[in-house]
């Protein structure tokens, strides 16, 4: 995600953060180049022009020219203008006091509008809330299954005009009796799978007009795919002007590598982000916060959000057992497995180093491997063990290698590689607890 645009970032700071004494032309020269790179990330042209004149006011003025550490002012300066263009604040979702909270979706067709409504009933069921889908797009005949597919994996109820109206593809009649449903049967929050289309045509936008009278519902969101770029902002804006959006979620994040739409899409349309999607598990839906977003598109990561996916992920009782079986010398194979399942439920291993500061670097390192494959080789290795070997290592001999080898698929070589993987994490341990563990770690990390 955005991955292009931070390295170029981090390039052009990088050269203004080593220079002790900035001027007005070294200033002029490093925005030269940050308003190619944006450019070239598919930002709208306007809000470059307008970016730009405003990190330049900013970065000219004396307070940052004579200040101790320039560099490291300008930077400042462009985090808070990339914060301002993204919104600063995030937004979230306005829940009706008074259940239900009424969100309808909209979008182009193709834009993961129907898995972004999963996603978001994923999300506020793991909140506690009870959520109804509504199926309401009988125009797509597979729309109806799909939803109730998702709705089957997450234990979510779906209603369908198949179902309270057998006789009729009113979208508004469909839409209207799902939020009766909800009212009734007393759910948190329904959200409203309207039709998308491959053209945005009158007929479509007047059934949503009629659909949105209706309800009333308080959220308007528009799904948009992220890789179409400027196209997203520009659709984002006519839907705006003839529904009315309170909303954007930007879905397929993950693989738009130049963020021309997530940089733009606040600054064209007034609309802010919401949400976006990283992934497509139904677990890949993220709030949408400007400022962390702006520190990892400058390289600082953005640890706040890795700390709230740990959260989620792990339990305060389950990291207290793992740090305890660690400094206390009895962390076994059967404990690193566990670790290796849940480092995967925080996601990829590239997400999660796009958190880090200076992850970026990392990435680059990792270029051309392929970490997720060694660690699905690394959890068939000791599922290949029995009981007994995973939890004491030392009795694993010759014979007992080639045997787990056979098992896994692997050689004794990977066998091999892995329990020394295994002492070196435990020695990784052992020197951030021990005394003199900053030294011993240093000393560590060099031999790794």
């Amino acid at each position: 995600m955005l991955d292009a645009l931070s390295d170029k970032f981090e390039k052009i700071l990088k050269k203004l953060r080593g220079q002790g004494v900035l001027s007005e032309q070294n200033i002029a020269e490093a925005l030269k180049e940050v308003r190619l790179a944006l450019l070239e990330a598919d930002v709208n042209f306007k809000v470059v022009k307008d970016f730009i004149e405003r990190v330049r006011q900013k970065a000219i003025g004396q307070e940052v020219l004579q200040s101790l550490t320039p560099g490291h002012q300008v930077v400042k300066v462009v985090w808070d203008e990339l914060s301002d263009m993204m919104g600063r604040e995030r937004a979230g979702l306005s829940l009706n006091p008074q259940p239900p909270t009424i969100v309808m979706m909209v979008g182009l067709q193709g834009a993961g509008k129907t898995t972004t409504c999963g996603k978001l009933a994923r999300l506020f069921k793991s909140q506690g809330k009870r959520v109804l889908l509504v199926a309401a797009d009988p125009r797509r005949p597979a729309a109806g299954e799909q939803l109730s597919a998702l709705g089957r994996d997450l234990g979510v109820e779906v209603h369908r005009h198949d179902q309270a109206h057998a006789t009729t593809k009113d979208v508004v009649a469909i839409c209207r009796a799902g939020v009766e449903r909800a009212r009734e049967q007393g759910f948190d929050l329904v959200v409203l799978d309207t039709g998308g289309r491959l053209h945005i045509d009158d007929e479509l936008m007047g059934e949503l007009v009629a659909v949105k009278a209706a309800t009333s519902p308080h959220e308007v969101l528009l799904v948009a795919d992220a890789m179409t770029g400027q196209d997203a902002v520009t659709m984002a804006g006519q839907f705006d002007q003839k529904v009315g959006l309170t909303g954007v979620i930007l879905a397929k994040v993950e693989g738009d590598a130049r963020g021309g739409a997530v940089l733009s899409i606040r600054a064209v349309t007034g609309k802010p982000i919401k949400f976006i999607g990283v992934g497509e598990k139904l677990d890949a839906l993220e709030v949408f916060h400007p400022d962390r977003m702006a520190s990892r598109i400058l390289g600082m990561g953005d640890v706040l959000s890795l700390i709230e996916k740990a959260q989620e992920t792990f339990s305060r009782e389950q990291a207290e057992e793992a740090q305890k079986r660690l400094t206390s010398n009895t962390f076994t194979l059967e404990d690193f497995r566990a670790q290796l399942g849940q480092m995967n439920r925080l996601g990829s291993l590239e997400q999660i180093l796009g958190m880090l500061p200076g992850g970026q670097k990392l990435k680059s390192a990792l270029e051309g491997e392929k970490p997720e494959r060694e660690m699905r080789r690394v959890a068939a290795i000791i599922d290949s063990m029995t009981v007994r070997e995973r939890r004491d290592h030392t009795i694993i001999n010759g014979s007992r290698k080639k045997r787990i080898a056979r098992g896994s698929g692997t050689n004794v070589q990977d066998v091999n590689r892995l329990i020394k993987q295994f002492l070196s994490a435990k020695k990784l341990a052992k020197a951030m607890t021990g005394a003199g563990g900053r030294r011993q770690l240093a000393q560590l990390m060099r031999s790794m």
